[in-house]
C-alpha cells in the first residue's frame, strides 16, 4: 500500500487558489482524513509555521490568553485542530482586520464549524472553508477526476467503458478511504483501526463539543446508524433500544454529524410535485466504518445482497461528495422520493443543471431501473441534463433521452 504522502489530494489546487485572495483558509473534515498532511505540504511550500492544538501546552496558552497568543503568532501560520480553542476566533478576526492580507492563516478543524454559527460568523467575509474527505477512489487510482464534468455536460459515450468489478467492489467498500486504515496490510488490522478510531472520536471529540452523561450510548447509536445507512432518517427506530427521549437521540445524531461520522442527505423538492417525501436520508461518513460497526467483511457483504446494495449506495454517494469538494463549480446533493416510493438515490445540482443517479449492485440494467429518473426528469423539465444508473457492468448504454446506464468503475477510471 502506498504511503499517504504519495496519493494526490485533488483539493490542493483549491487551497492554493483560496490562499491567493482570502486571509484565512479553513480545511475541515474528519480526524485522520489527511488534513494535517495536506496543510503541511502546502505550508512547507509557502513557508508557514505549524502549531497544533492537540499539544496541551499550545492549547492551554491559547485558551488562557487568546488575545496575547494571536498577537504573538508568526506572519503565516497553520493552526491545527482549531475547534479545540474556539476562544481564538474573535482575536483572529481583530488581527486580520488590523492588516487585511491574503494567505495569512491556514486552519484545520475536525468539527464542522458551519454547524457552530458563532465561530463561522466571527470570520465571515475573511475565511474560505474547504472540506477534505477521506481518500476518494479516483485519488487512490491516480486517475483524472472527470465524472462530474461528464455528468453535467452530459458527455457519456455509448460503448465499452470501464469493467465489471464483481466481488472486488465489496473489497473496496469494506476498505473505505481513511489513509491510516489503507496503510494497514490486512483486513483484520484495518478493522481494528476503524474500531479504535470510532471509540477515540466519541470519547475525545464529543467531550470537547458537548457534555453528555451517557457517552456509552453513542457507540451503540453509531452501530444502529450503520445498519440504517442509505435509509430515511427514523429517529424513533434509533431511539427504541435506549432509555432516552427521541429529542436526545436527535441531538446525538447532530453531534455525530458535527464530527463527520454521519451525514443527512436532504430531500429534493419541487413546487410542481406535492406528494414528495421530505425526510432526509442517513449516510455514514465512510463505508469502512460501516462494515466494521456491522462486523461485515467483504465476503459476508457480497453474499448479503440487500445490505450490500445499501452500503454501495453510501459508497457511491461519498465518492461523489469527495469529487464535488474539488469540482470547479459548487455541487449540491439531495435525494428524491415520492409517496408511491418512486425514488432516485442521489440528486445533484450544479449551476442550474440537475442530474440524478440510481445505484445498482447488479451487472444488468432494465428499463424499470429508470422509473425514478424519468419521474425526476418530468419534474425538473429543462433543468434535467442527465439520469444515470450506475451498475456493475462494462459498457455505457443509452436508455432514452439523457438517460444512460454507466459502469460504476467510470467514477474513478479514465473512460
Amino acid at each position: 500500500m502506498k504511503n499517504n504522502n504519495l496519493y494526490p489530494r485533488y483539493l490542493q489546487p483549491r487551497i492554493m487558489d483560496a490562499l491567493a485572495d482570502s486571509p484565512v483558509v479553513l480545511i475541515h473534515g474528519p480526524r485522520q482524513c489527511g488534513k494535517t498532511t495536506l496543510a503541511r505540504q502546502v505550508g512547507d511550500v509557502e513557508r508557514f509555521t505549524y502549531l497544533s492544538f492537540d499539544d496541551d501546552v499550545q492549547r492551554e496558552a491559547a485558551k488562557g490568553d487568546p488575545v496575547g497568543y494571536v498577537a504573538d503568532l508568526p506572519e503565516r501560520v497553520i493552526l491545527d485542530e482549531v475547534q479545540r480553542v474556539p476562544e481564538l476566533f474573535t482575536s483572529l478576526k481583530v488581527r486580520i482586520d488590523a492588516r487585511r492580507k491574503p494567505g495569512r492563516f491556514i486552519l484545520t478543524g475536525s468539527a464542522n464549524v458551519l454547524l457552530v454559527p458563532k465561530l463561522a460568523d466571527s470570520l465571515a467575509g475573511r475565511i474560505e472553508i474547504l472540506r477534505l474527505h477521506p481518500l476518494a477512489q479516483v485519488e487512490l487510482a491516480g486517475g483524472k477526476p472527470g465524472f462530474l464534468s461528464a455528468l453535467f455536460a452530459p458527455a457519456f459515450k455509448t460503448g465499452t467503458s470501464g469493467h465489471r468489478l464483481g466481488q472486488m467492489m465489496a473489497e473496496r467498500v469494506v476498505t473505505g478511504g481513511y489513509p491510516a486504515a489503507l496503510a494497514r496490510a490486512t483486513a483484520r488490522r484495518r478493522t481494528a483501526w476503524y474500531r479504535d478510531y470510532a471509540d477515540t472520536l466519541i470519547q475525545r471529540d464529543i467531550r470537547d463539543l458537548a457534555r453528555i452523561s451517557e457517552l456509552g450510548t453513542l457507540p451503540r447509536l453509531m452501530a444502529l446508524a450503520a445498519g440504517q445507512t442509505a435509509c430515511l432518517v427514523n429517529v424513533s427506530e434509533l431511539a427504541a433500544p435506549f432509555q432516552v427521549s427521541r429529542q436526545t437521540i436527535r441531538d446525538y445524531v447532530t453531534l455525530l454529524s458535527r464530527i463527520f461520522l454521519l451525514e443527512e442527505l436532504p430531500a429534493w423538492h419541487n413546487n410542481r410535485l406535492s406528494r414528495l417525501i421530505k425526510t432526509p436520508k442517513l449516510h455514514v461518513g465512510d463505508t469502512g466504518m460501516i462494515c466494521t460497526l456491522l462486523g461485515s467483511d467483504a465476503e459476508m457483504l457480497w453474499k448479503d445482497r440487500a445490505l450490500f446494495g445499501r452500503i454501495l449506495e453510501t459508497f457511491i454517494f461519498q465518492e461523489l461528495r469527495r469529487q464535488a469538494s474539488w469540482h470547479e463549480e459548487t455541487v449540491s446533493f439531495s435525494h428524491f422520493r415520492d409517496k408511491d416510493k418512486v425514488e432516485v438515490d442521489i440528486v445533484l445540482e450544479c449551476a442550474g443543471r440537475l442530474a440524478g443517479i440510481e445505484v445498482k449492485a447488479a451487472a444488468t440494467v432494465t428499463g424499470d431501473d429508470f422509473k425514478g429518473l424519468r419521474k425526476l426528469q418530468d419534474a425538473a423539465q429543462k433543468n434535467f441534463v442527465a439520469g444515470v444508473v450506475l451498475y456493475d457492468g462494462d459498457a455505457v448504454v443509452p436508455f432514452g433521452k439523457n438517460l444512460h446506464a454507466v459502469p460504476i468503475s467510470n467514477l474513478w477510471e479514465d473512460s
